[in-house]
């Protein structure tokens, strides 16, 4: 892709770089994370598995799919439909709109274990409501946690100690803005590594406020370690929170962990597929726990609001009528065995992984970043908003995986090309991407 064939998006990317820090408000939306210069990075408008770019160029997205927000693919007419029909009613008021309680409860019936929900509009701020009701349920402060769970203090807080989010999130991030004072709040512990969350719970005497983890990320939980951590839980007191911001709704209605084990939570978060792209996040919880919000504040105008309701609403009614799990697992696993045999046949060596629904594969030959950049450009040539991560859609067709993996084919051949001349470095009409996520799970 020719930054010639961009000329309105790159201008748009400059000028957000002097009016927004960061150039956007997502980390994984920034141009700068995959090509800069050749990435698009902003869209006309979107349909199904198709992006449109500022310039009109059409692309099949088998990227991030809105960053895992998009399951149903772009402008699903069922949604629209609902979110269209509450804005004709208003969306806002000095009375409460009723589709809250609907939600809440839909929500606890997919979730027997549940019996209270609290929503907000986003999943990081979900989670750190999920922490303070934890806090204010147990009196206590410190947690434990898996994996990554968002931008607020109680999370980076962890940087401020001697074990820090390496492997969870970035390495080397700097806790700028965190208040020192919460350091050691939040200890980090391994993935399917019991021993680690029990020594942690053994060095906080006061006892643990909450537990925190995904149910699944980059490979399955052992039935062992779940127990144990609901087994760590009961016996601690602390509150076990699953964050099913990503998982959610690709396993099953409602969260992985309904499919995956048969432990339950104390708290789970929803939020990305719950709206498919309208801002909607829910906390999810024993009513025991869940009544510990009245201790605390806990308000937002914003978190009254009619569309996100509405959206999650018709997102349940959608996934209840179709096998989400089975498309996109179906499409996934395609997607992954296809990088694998192209790999194989072009002498490219891969480390692939992830659940199906949302795959990722990592280049073994350096540079890395570079041949990222270089397969991102060329995927673009062919109509392809690829990165290396998939986020399957049920709007992606068989249609789309099989061209998308014959571009996989003829970019993976010109990547094998490039490595034996020695040059991938000077084939780059962008710049590579300098940073990423190093998830831990």
């Amino acid at each position: 892709m020719s930054p010639t064939r961009i000329p309105r998006c790159l201008d748009m990317q400059e000028r957000a770089r002097r009016a927004i820090p960061g150039m956007c408000q997502l980390l994984s939306k920034r141009p700068d994370m995959y090509s800069l210069g050749v990435w698009p990075g902003y869209f006309e408008r979107a349909k199904g598995s198709r992006v449109w770019d500022l310039d009109g160029n059409e692309y099949v997205d088998m990227s991030i799919g809105g960053i895992g927000a998009n399951a149903l693919g772009y402008a699903d007419p069922d949604v629209d439909a609902a979110v269209l029909a509450a804005v004709a009613k208003g969306t806002s008021s000095s009375l409460n709109c009723p589709e809250e309680v609907l939600l809440a409860e839909r929500l606890c019936a997919l979730h027997p274990w549940a019996e209270m929900a609290r929503f907000t509009r986003s999943g990081g701020e979900a989670m750190a409501v999920a922490v303070r009701i934890a806090r204010a349920a147990t009196g206590r402060t410190t947690l434990a946690f898996c994996g990554y769970h968002g931008w607020h203090d109680w999370y980076l807080s962890a940087n401020l100690g001697r074990d820090g989010l390496d492997g969870h999130l970035l390495s080397g991030l700097d806790p700028a803005g965190v208040p020192p004072g919460l350091a050691g709040t939040a200890r980090p512990f391994r993935f399917n590594r019991l021993d680690e969350l029990a020594a942690i719970a053994a060095d906080v005497p006061e006892g643990l406020a909450a537990i925190v983890l995904e149910p699944i990320r980059n490979f399955r939980p052992e039935p062992a370690f779940i127990r144990g951590v609901r087994e760590l839980a009961d016996k601690t007191g602390a509150v076990l929170i699953l964050d099913e911001i990503s998982a959610g709704f690709r396993f099953a209605l409602g969260g992985a962990h309904l499919a995956l084990f048969p432990e339950q939570p104390d708290i789970c978060v929803l939020s990305k597929a719950l709206g498919n792209g309208y801002p909607i996040s829910a906390v999810l919880g024993r009513r025991a726990v869940m009544e510990a919000a009245q201790k605390t504040f806990i308000s937002s105008t914003s978190w009254t609001e009619r569309v996100g309701f509405a959206a999650a609403l018709a997102c349940v009614d959608r996934h209840a009528r179709l096998d989400v799990p089975g498309l996109l697992h179906a499409a996934g696993t395609r997607v992954m065995a296809g990088w694998a045999e192209v790999g194989r046949r072009h002498g490219l060596s891969l480390d692939i992984g992830g659940m199906p629904p949302i795959a990722h594969f990592t280049f073994r030959d350096a540079p890395h970043d570079i041949l990222k950049a270089y397969f991102i450009q060329l995927m673009l040539e062919r109509g392809y908003l690829a990165s290396n991560l998939f986020y399957a859609m049920t709007a992606h067709t068989d249609a789309d995986v099989d061209g998308y993996l014959r571009a996989v084919d003829e970019s993976f051949g010109l990547l094998a090309e490039a490595l034996a001349a020695g040059n991938p470095a000077a084939r780059l009409e962008g710049r590579p991407s300098a940073r990423g996520f190093t998830r831990l799970n």
